[in-house]
């Protein structure tokens, strides 16, 4: 609990003058001001995270938590628990989609078992930091007990610290997940905290039947009635309705803004983590960037709590982290363009012709 108290302390809101400094800059580039749209937006909002007038991304890092979920044994998912332990030795051995999409864009994946119910046994290149050995069915009580939660959120926090504190101010964070029935947490936070009827905030997922739909409502509504997680206090709602990686992505959305780190939210599940990160501290918005908005009904629900507008709408529904490699595809270049394009000056045009 130390590191976390000690975490939250450090956040600040980013300083209005960097937003400034952004805005001279590329109202003096070679184009119509704000002609490049949003692109300009994720170059002026880097300048302000960093606090540097010539920001550098160039190491990008995009860590995908696993976690398993004791709610699975309620039916709510299309695939079996034992697909975590697959698709983990999948994003290992670099055939997932996350994989592909990475290396498309030049990012790390860093794979974190935060809570699989299984002993992978030291196995090569997997971060092992299991907080959990998978969650326990929450329509029978608590998921987690307030310290596991704790564990979760603090084992994120490490990692940013480490990864932060590796390479200075290069660095742009991603969020990604795996772990079956966690949409299913996920809408259960999107309902409590942001006080909306559970119907209003879930889907289907991995692609579940309309029948399996209705049951997969019942069974979230039936934990928050068994559980009565306190909307007030986010470490209670993940503790009660939530999962590890939920947790764990918590946790690195305040390191990241606690390191002054730009992170970059994938889909629902890691918005879950965000929003608990938002209720927290909601400065945390200020270091994040909302890569997409999922088919997920719930997704954009939580979005516009923390007043994120997503950069993409693909219809996508994996998780993993990809649709967060999207995204750092194009705040690379709307950097780019802010770092790389000629001022008026330099290109000896004048600013009234583009005016």
């Amino acid at each position: 609990m130390k590191l976390l108290k000690t975490t939250l302390e450090k956040i600040r809101p980013v300083e209005p003058k960097w937003r400034q400094v952004a805005r001279e800059r590329l109202d003096n580039l070679t184009k119509p001001p704000g002609s490049l749209g949003r692109l300009e937006e994720f170059a002026g909002r880097l300048v302000a995270i960093t606090g540097n007038p010539m920001p550098d991304i160039s190491k990008k890092v995009i860590f995908t938590f696993a976690g398993d979920h004791g709610v699975t044994e309620e039916g709510v998912s299309a695939y079996p628990a034992e697909v975590t332990v697959q698709m983990v030795h999948n994003f290992l051995r670099g055939g997932a989609g996350i994989n592909v999409l990475a290396r498309h864009v030049g990012a790390k994946v860093v794979v974190v078992d935060i809570g699989v119910r299984h002993d992978f046994g030291g196995v090569k290149g997997l971060i092992s930091a299991k907080a959990v050995m998978g969650t326990r069915n929450f329509t029978k009580g608590p998921a987690m007990t307030r310290a596991e939660a704790v564990r979760c959120i603090e084992t994120g926090i490490r990692l940013a610290d480490r990864f932060a504190g590796k390479s200075g101010s290069k660095m742009i964070f991603g969020t990604g997940d795996m772990g079956i029935g966690n949409t299913t947490p996920s809408s259960a936070i999107a309902a409590v905290l942001t006080g909306n009827d559970v119907s209003h905030v879930t889907g289907k997922g991995t692609g579940i039947t309309d029948e399996s739909l209705y049951r997969k409502i019942k069974v979230i509504e039936e934990a928050i009635r068994v559980n009565a997680p306190d909307a007030r206090d986010p470490i209670d709602v993940l503790s009660k309705v939530g999962g590890a990686e939920i947790g764990g992505i918590a946790g690195l959305v305040l390191g990241a803004a606690a390191n002054r780190t730009p992170v970059v939210i994938d889909g629902f599940i890691s918005t879950a983590g965000a929003l608990i990160a938002h209720a927290l501290q909601p400065w945390t918005a200020d270091y994040m960037f909302a890569a997409h908005n999922s088919v997920e009904i719930g997704h954009r629900v939580m979005l516009d709590m923390m007043g994120l507008a997503p950069i993409l709408d693909l219809n996508l529904r994996l998780g993993e982290g990809t649709g967060a490699a999207l995204g750092m595809g194009l705040i690379e270049a709307g950097l780019k363009i802010y770092r790389e394009m000629a001022t008026f000056g330099e290109a000896g045009v004048s600013d009234e012709i583009l005016n």
